[in-house]
């Protein structure tokens, strides 16, 4: 195994091109960022091996001059090597060694400029409707606040600068952190380690890639929407990150109730009075409607709580369209007898029709 081709560096590598190396790929090998890989474990291990035989001068001498292995009593530690426990942090913002591979996991989670386009989050809001706003549908003027790409960097989070010292490690390119009397450093993310940086977070997202605008639009809602259902606008949710698409609307509808009808499914109920010699004769009745009245022809001898169906004058399928019915219920309602004449009428008309009402429940007229 040759440690130089283990870091993929010459022979002629300096200190800081082995340092540099080993933290490039224990950060990519390391068994906490690749839990349960063994390979990577076996190649985190020829790494480690690798850089503790190369950064000390005395064993990469005999390595280089008889390609010798570390001797047995010399330890081999695997996890912390080519971090600098020494050089003072004082001064410097940085992570951990442990906040280090934590900080890779984070990135993986995260989104990044310049990553793979994020399809946006879907917004939702309440409507709410009259019952002949449900019924008739129409255009329907909402004010959402949703999220945009950002029109000063126009999504990508940053903006192209002059050439300039890094802001977050101030140019070094490597990050330090001090724990007791051990120092732990990093190459910085921001400039990528070379202390340089040619671009900057856009000011106006604070390199979120998207700002936060308010809007009125206009919805074209459909005739014949129930209470609770969804109403879905394509494209008017948030944006998504790294130039992805935007989400949806979600529109959730609340109707509210009527004073006369009532619904169940596409059709209409409604509850009529008839008078007791329109029951009993047979009358047209005008019963109220979505679009005006009806004409209802009830029959003679009608009881109450009869229900009668007009077809197709109830509420328009918001699917497809198609109308259901109105269900008309007739309750009988007494007139109210102020006057002898009345009466007299009213007991003629009972020796007249002297049939028990109530035999159907005996079975027969007689009570003994």
């Amino acid at each position: 195994m040759d440690f130089y081709v283990v870091l993929g560096l010459g022979r002629e590598a300096t200190v800081g091109d082995i340092k540099r190396a080993y933290r490039r790929l224990a950060r990519r090998y390391h068994p906490d960022i690749n839990p349960g890989d063994r390979l990577a474990a076996t190649q985190f291990r020829q790494i480690a091996e690798a850089y503790e035989t190369l950064i000390d001068p005395d064993r990469r001498r005999r390595y280089d001059t008889g390609g010798s292995d570390p001797g047995p009593d010399e330890p081999r530690i695997y996890g912390f090597e080519g971090f600098d426990f020494s050089a003072s942090a004082h001064g410097h913002i940085a992570s951990t060694f442990g906040d280090l591979f934590a900080e890779v996991f984070r990135q993986r989670a995260e989104p990044q400029p310049g990553g793979e386009p994020e399809h946006g989050a879907d917004l939702h809001q309440m409507v709410t409707l009259s019952f002949a706003e449900a019924m008739i549908g129409g255009q329907r003027a909402l004010t959402i606040t949703r999220l945009y790409r950002c029109s000063v960097c126009r999504g990508a989070g940053w903006l192209r600068t002059a050439e300039h010292a890094c802001q977050t490690c101030r140019g070094a390119g490597v990050l330090k952190s001090a724990r007791g009397h051990m120092v732990f450093s990093k190459p910085c993310e921001a400039c990528r380690g070379t202390g340089l940086q040619s671009a900057s977070p856009c000011a106006a997202c604070s390199g979120q890639q998207v700002e936060r605008r308010t809007e009125t639009l206009t919805v074209a809602l459909p005739a014949g929407l129930d209470d609770g259902v969804q109403v879905r606008v394509q494209g008017k949710g948030h944006v998504g990150r790294n130039n992805g698409e935007h989400g949806d609307l979600l529109l959730t509808v609340r109707v509210e109730p009527h004073g006369v009808f009532t619904r169940e499914g596409d059709d209409l109920h409604v509850v009529v009075p008839i008078a007791i010699h329109e029951a009993a004769l047979g009358a047209k009745l005008d019963v109220p409607a979505l679009d005006g009245q009806a004409k209802l022809r009830v029959p003679p001898g009608t009881q109450s709580g009869q229900r009668f169906r007009l077809r197709e004058r109830g509420v328009p399928s918001a699917r497809t369209g198609r109308r259901g019915d109105l269900v008309v219920e007739v309750r009988l309602v007494l007139p109210r007898v102020l006057d002898e004449r009345s009466k007299e009428l009213l007991r003629e008309f009972g020796r007249l029709n002297g049939d028990d009402v109530r035999k159907d429940l005996y079975g027969t007229g007689d009570r003994s």
